[in-house]
């Protein structure tokens, strides 16, 4: 669709025919052939002299060229532009990080996989998120790992192919072999700082009992609050463990409850898959649609057009002058003189 960008100019498109109106013949005094015999010469033709001038006229030719040219440079300063169709973009409006415990206890194989296997842990959590991510699209999505401490393993990013083939290549004890729940949280506070958007979700999994984190996982998860942070935990460890591997549900319950997420237990690959699904349908995909129509300025098409006429109707003329020159006899005129 054609627009432009500065439509008043247009209220100057008559301004040549008020100038050739409104506006005083041009005068210019040139001096005129005087001979001794004037007067003879007037009476032997008849004429009587007289004071006055000469109005020489364009030719109706000419006048159109150079309307049609004034037009065009009015077009041009008007700046035309193309509007292309409308182009929409999805923007995230949320952020999801993921917290996924490494420790050593998560190389327990108490998981069924699809194909009926038992697997570790870690293989099962690992399988369950591919899927988890493969139906985030629309947010951006970070990955922390924690151990005997906490790693941003992926920065927040919309290029979720990236995370799930980072998870992928996570293994147990990469990051140490005790946990560091309440670390991960601060590390995901910190990851948070510089977002803008307005839903700021942390889904931390862990199975085990947090015995080296500077910041207890409680007083992690209050700062998250006040941040606008909401922590969903998952327990997929074994509830009747001890030592150090564990299972704190009612740390895990706390931190949830502080601030306002949910607190969910896997037993099983099942159960797993199951807290994510209804994950997925508690934290529902939010986007911002924006739409914009790109433009080109094309102010170059009507100063071609403009151009290209002028030198067609010069070259015309000219050529139109030599025929009739030459036609005359007399030789045309040149820039310069030979000496």
């Amino acid at each position: 669709m054609l627009a432009f960008a500065y439509p008043w100019l247009a209220l100057l498109a008559p301004l040549p025919v008020l100038a050739w109106f409104g506006l005083p013949p041009h005068a210019e005094r040139r001096a005129g052939l005087r001979v001794p015999f004037f007067d003879r010469l007037a009476r032997l033709s008849g004429q009587q002299p007289f004071d006055g001038g000469v109005v020489a006229r364009r030719g109706s030719v000419r006048f159109a060229v150079l309307t049609v040219v004034w037009l065009l440079a009015l077009a041009a300063l008007a700046r035309p532009q193309w509007i292309d169709p409308p182009l929409h973009r999805d923007l995230p409006t949320r952020d999801l990080l993921l917290l996924a415990d490494l420790s050593g206890s998560m190389d327990t194989k108490d998981f069924t996989d699809p194909s009926g296997q038992t697997v570790d842990r870690l293989t099962a959590v690992k399988q369950v998120l591919d899927d988890f991510l493969a139906r985030r699209k629309g947010d951006r999505v970070g990955v922390v790992v924690f151990g005997d401490a906490p790693f941003a393993l992926v920065p927040f990013t919309t290029d979720l192919e990236l995370c799930r083939a980072m998870l992928r290549d996570t293994d147990v004890g990469m990051a140490g072999p005790r946990t560091a729940f309440g670390d991960a949280i601060g590390l995901g506070i910190g990851l948070f700082a510089r977002s803008t958007v307005k839903a700021k979700t942390i889904i931390a999994l862990t199975d085990g009992n947090d015995t080296v984190s500077k910041v207890p996982p409680v007083e992690a998860a209050r700062v998250a609050k006040d941040k606008g942070i909401v922590i969903h935990t998952v327990a997929v460890g074994d509830p009747t463990a001890a030592g150090e591997d564990k299972l704190d549900e009612a740390a895990l319950k706390e931190v949830a409850s502080a601030t306002g997420g949910g607190f969910f237990r896997a037993l099983d690959r099942a159960q797993l898959a199951e807290i994510y699904q209804r994950l997925d349908a508690i934290e529902t995909r939010r986007i911002d649609t924006v739409s914009f129509r790109p433009r080109r300025d094309i102010y170059w098409i009507p100063l071609a057009a403009g151009l290209a006429l002028t030198l067609l109707a010069e070259g015309l003329h000219l050529a139109r002058r030599y025929r009739r020159d030459h036609a005359s006899g007399r030789r045309p005129a040149t820039a310069g003189a030979r000496s």
